[in-house]
């Protein structure tokens, strides 16, 4: 099949684009009926019943779990991410807090920047650096082990992702359209990048990432792909992936707010307007388009590629093909979690603070773990899950030794 051909099975997706669009539309409805027509209800789709388990597994075990404070309110539901790198963890708290635990969950440091946290914490443990942003625009450096603050730096924008620490820079993904690129050391502006702003875009942003040893990728809000020299921030090519029609503002949104993945010598990033993009890196290639929406980050083994939709559904496709393996709509409407893989199953996190172990062959639920409060983001180092929850919870489970 030919990329045009692909491109145009993508654009005539209205079906997944409508479904795609639902959360900003029901937020706008209520809007208007808050100000206009208090009798005007959007329809919410209710989260399904979980189904028992019939031999569920016994397969993650909890090592401990510390309270952040408050992460998110109901107007602003930001997702702040732990920084754990190294048996390293540092857990900011939506009121300013951070602080810095060792491997056991023994604390170690506290700090508080001043100011309500926007951006999750970037940790490196090779420099010692942890990094958080504030709704303020500021970017805040500490020293990981001992919670010293070292630089800070004011931005036009406030950031609401995690940076990337790498090669001596920070790399950051503001809220105003610019890409920033600062000194590890001195928090200094090294560059700057201006991208394509949309007048409406859904609340949220995609975590930037490492493309190579001296490329940056960074999803925007236009629905593109920005790859960024990390020493001094010049491109080195953009390419479309959310394709949003319509005749609104609303229906042509199509950011990429779920942290794209590389694997293998492959790219794989998907958008809230309803396109799954995969590209070979070595030929620069589009491999396949599925139509499937989502704001939240993909999962990838040497097999699959798993994906959450906005509806709740937990799909997994062939990685080369872009065929569907399977997929279950178990826990729809549940608000599901980016999944991820951690040892040989596929974690997916809910809004009941419960994590649903996936058998990646069948597609089948084969265990649960609960902790407390509606889970925003999972999290995997190693051996260990990440679990954190919009109430401040984080917990930590470690696979059987």
């Amino acid at each position: 099949m030919t990329r045009s051909v692909r491109a145009s099975q993508t654009i005539k997706s209205n079906t997944l684009k409508k479904t795609a669009m639902q959360v900003a539309v029901v937020a706008l409805m209520a809007t208007a009926a808050a100000g206009c027509n208090r009798g005007i209800k959007p329809e919410v789709n209710d989260p399904v019943k979980l189904v028992q388990i019939a031999q569920p597994i016994s397969f993650l075990q909890p090592v401990f779990s510390v309270n952040a404070g408050k992460n998110a309110s109901k107007k602003d539901p930001l997702d702040l991410q732990v920084g754990y790198e190294n048996g390293q963890m540092v857990v900011a708290g939506r009121g300013g807090d951070l602080t810095g635990y060792d491997s056991n969950g023994q604390r170690l440091w506290s700090f508080n920047v001043g100011e309500e946290i926007t951006g999750g914490v970037a940790l490196d443990a090779f420099s010692q650096t942890a990094v958080v942003s504030t709704r303020g625009g500021r970017i805040i450096a500490l020293d990981s082990s001992t919670g010293a603050k070292r630089w800070q730096k004011q931005l036009s924008g406030s950031v609401l992702t995690p940076a990337l620490i790498t090669n001596n820079r920070v790399i950051l993904s503001a809220n105003d359209g610019f890409l920033h690129g600062l000194s590890l050391q001195s928090g200094q502006s090294v560059w700057q990048f201006a991208t394509s702003l949309p007048a409406i875009s859904v609340r949220g942003a995609a975590a930037p990432t490492l493309l190579d040893d001296t490329t940056a990728l960074i999803a925007t809000a236009d629905g593109r792909l920005h790859a960024i020299t990390l020493d001094n921030g010049l491109p080195k090519w953009s390419r479309r992936i959310g394709i949003g029609t319509g005749s609104s503002e609303v229906e042509r949104m199509s950011d990429v707010d779920g942290q794209p993945v590389i694997d293998n010598n492959q790219l794989f990033a998907i958008s809230y307007s309803g396109q799954l993009l995969a590209i070979d890196l070595a030929s620069r290639e589009v491999m396949f388009v599925k139509e499937l929406a989502s704001l939240k980050s993909l999962a990838v083994n040497s097999q699959q590629v798993v994906a959450t939709s906005l509806e709740g559904k937990v799909v997994a496709y062939d990685r080369r093909t872009g065929e569907v393996l399977w997929e279950s709509e178990e826990l729809a409407y549940r608000k599901l979690t980016n999944p991820v893989m951690i040892g040989d199953y596929i974690a997916v996190g809910d809004l009941d603070g419960i994590v649903h172990l996936f058998d990646p062959a069948t597609g089948t639920i084969v265990s649960r773990v609960e902790t407390k409060g509606a889970l925003s983001s999972l999290q995997v180092d190693g051996s260990r899950l990440m679990t954190q929850s919009k109430s401040g919870q984080v917990a930590i489970w470690q696979l059987p030794r």
